[in-house]
């Protein structure tokens, strides 16, 4: 082999190496970047079941002590710090299942004007969470993988950033919503 062909392969093989690299570490960024929009739809989907818990809470639709069950739930849900988020939002979800699978609660809220939007509005929430969080921890599942690969961990393509945590609460639905 000559020392000119010997310099072409060894340039090819620079070359392809640097952009396998360059790949990898687009697509890492890519995977942040979808990570980072997951968790923010993961936020929206928790507040706006928030809302509708409120908002179901101070309809004077429901009984006294669990419109002050369901309120006080989604206050700690809200005002929880990031250590306890995943406990505060698993108790809305407990709180919530407590509530709606109450005998005849569909029934006297469908009957009461007003309800039955506020019901619909709490289904599409409540399932809202559901996948949302699916869609995040599968999002942190794909990049923890790609970061803990020999080479984003050789090169440090992740640069400084932690590993991504996965967002586990309780989210059953209802066992009246889960049916309809």
């Amino acid at each position: 082999m000559t020392p000119t062909m010997t310099a072409l392969v060894v340039g090819i093989v620079v070359v392809l190496t640097a952009v396998y690299i360059s790949w990898r570490a687009g697509r890492l960024d890519r995977l942040h970047i979808r990570l980072e929009l997951a968790s923010e739809s993961l936020d929206a989907a928790l507040m706006r079941r928030r809302a509708v818990v409120l908002e179901l809470a101070g309809s004077r639709l429901l009984d006294p002590a669990t419109s002050l069950v369901l309120a006080a739930a989604a206050h700690e849900a809200r005002t929880a710090g990031p250590d306890e988020r995943e406990h505060a939002e698993s108790d809305l979800s407990r709180a919530l299942r407590a509530a709606v699978d109450q005998e005849r609660f569909r029934e006297k809220l469908s009957e009461a004007p007003g309800g039955r939007d506020l019901l619909d509005e709490l289904d599409t929430a409540v399932a809202k969470v559901v996948y949302s969080r699916r869609f995040y921890n599968n999002a942190v599942g794909v990049t923890r993988t790609a970061q803990r690969r020999w080479l984003a961990r050789t090169l440090r393509l992740a640069g400084h950033t932690e590993y991504p945590r996965f967002f586990e609460i309780d989210d059953n639905p209802p066992a009246t919503m889960a049916t309809e």
